[in-house]
């Protein structure tokens, strides 16, 4: 019997004897610092608190709405009699008082505007005001009539006769007010002259 509990005490003395050593490790480690889950920043929990305005403003501000004007630019020539019946401006020259239309179909009623050409066939349309940007597309110029009867036929060079699509330029138009505004370029277009045979 002396031997049964002999071996009963052994694993009894084993434990005790891990107990205290793993006891002595433990006070002999430095402590670990507190876990701390999600950010270390503390943020304040409600807004600085300002005072109110002594008086309110006198006048709201109103905000400035600005349309931006659309005009379009364009020349317009007589052509030569050598090149009568060929799309080139070889010898051409500038129409004073040629007639071009602006038409643009992009409400119920199609809107024009027409212009006349200075001295040295150049003309600057200014579009309505209804057009804006996202309509311009539906917008084209035409050639209408020279008040010279020599060099009056009408040409289809660059849109003259079925209508040109306006070509976007990259630098604004400034108008007499100084208001910014889109530019847009067409054509040259061209009258054809009689020529004797």
């Amino acid at each position: 019997m002396g031997f049964v509990i002999a071996k009963a005490l052994v694993p009894f003395i084993l434990s005790l004897l891990c107990f205290t050593v793993f006891s002595e490790n433990a006070e002999s480690l430095p402590a670990e610092a507190p876990h701390h889950r999600g950010s270390y920043h503390h943020y304040p929990t409600a807004a600085p608190v300002s005072a109110p305005p002594s008086h309110a403003p006198s006048k709201a501000p109103t905000p400035h709405h600005h349309r931006r004007q659309h005009h379009v630019q364009g020349v317009v020539y007589c052509k030569a009699c050598n090149y009568s019946g060929v799309d080139t401006l070889w010898g051409a020259k500038p129409v004073l008082g040629a007639t071009v239309k602006l038409q643009c179909n992009n409400t119920r009623k199609p809107q024009d505007v027409k212009a006349t050409t200075d001295k040295n066939g150049y003309f600057l349309i200014k579009a309505p005001k209804t057009i804006t940007s996202y309509g311009v597309h539906k917008c084209k110029v035409w050639l209408v009539s020279s008040p010279n009867t020599a060099c009056s036929k009408i040409t289809n060079l660059h849109g003259g006769l079925t209508g040109a699509i306006l070509r976007p330029e990259k630098k604004p138009y400034v108008d007499e007010k100084k208001h910014e505004c889109a530019l847009f370029s067409v054509g040259p277009f061209a009258f054809e002259p009689k020529c004797p045979r």
